[in-house]
């Protein structure tokens, strides 16, 4: 990933959210996004694969199961890429907030449970401009399992590592890739400037907690519009309110 020095300029702020599936921290983003706005912040909302690009392409290849582990890291990159020049950097140059739910480190640990090169992967998203702040949700392996349960009535086949070929079975295929992944994420809090927090805390000491350690990211952040926004963030803008998004 880029040094700091590369976007020391950018006046905006990327504050970004991990952990393995069922960790809480897409609620936690939620709330924070909620709070920011009833501030009177301006924030930009992105998450992972969710760019129009590549979108229709990734559902094709998952349904069909056409996905190697590399190709699946390059869709995703691909993605990526995409939502950082069109939506990410213009946000951060135009000093808005901007919330990411998953960021380069769910391609560092996913990749690598999958058993890509891990110096490989770092290197494909060197790009990516480095985060203010980066939030990482821990929850163990077994609370993971009984809230996905709990909330889904079955388990994707690339989501339960499937593809893999750990186990015939899908929850233990589950168990195995989410148990590779939760791996690479403490790794990754080793290596990387990544804020650890206890998601089997409440939702509102979790909440206070986040709070507390963006406050200090606040500072010198206005809160009013911001007259030099690109047009298609303004149009984005436009689409965000529109459904109660700003």
């Amino acid at each position: 990933m880029s040094t700091s020095a590369d976007f020391s300029e950018l006046p905006g702020r990327l504050i970004v959210v991990e952990g393995i599936d069922g960790s809480g921290k897409s609620t936690q983003l939620d709330l924070l996004h909620k709070w920011l706005r009833s501030e009177g912040y301006v924030t930009v909302f992105t998450e992972w694969n969710s760019s129009p690009i590549v979108r229709d392409t990734t559902k094709r290849g998952k349904r069909k199961q056409l996905l190697t582990p590399m190709s699946f890291s390059l869709v995703h990159a691909a993605d990526f890429a995409s939502r950082t020049h069109e939506q990410i950097l213009p946000a951060l140059q135009a000093g808005v907030i901007v919330l990411a739910d998953r960021y380069v480190y769910t391609a560092f640990a996913r990749d690598a449970a999958r058993g890509v090169n891990r110096k490989w992967v770092r290197d494909l998203y060197s790009f990516a401009p480095p985060p203010n702040l980066a939030l990482y949700f821990h929850v163990s392996l077994d609370e993971s399992i009984r809230r996905i349960a709990a909330a889904r009535a079955e388990i994707k086949f690339y989501e339960a590592g499937m593809d893999l070929g750990l186990s015939d079975d899908v929850h233990e295929s589950f168990r195995l890739f989410q148990g590779r992944i939760l791996d690479e994420y403490e790794a990754l809090c080793e290596e990387y400037d990544i804020t650890r927090i206890d998601a089997s805390e409440s939702l509102v000491n979790q909440q206070v907690l986040v709070r507390k350690l963006v406050e200090p990211l606040l500072e010198g952040m206005p809160k009013r519009e911001i007259t030099n926004v690109p047009a298609h963030i303004q149009t984005g803008y436009a689409a965000l309110a529109a459904g109660g998004g700003l």
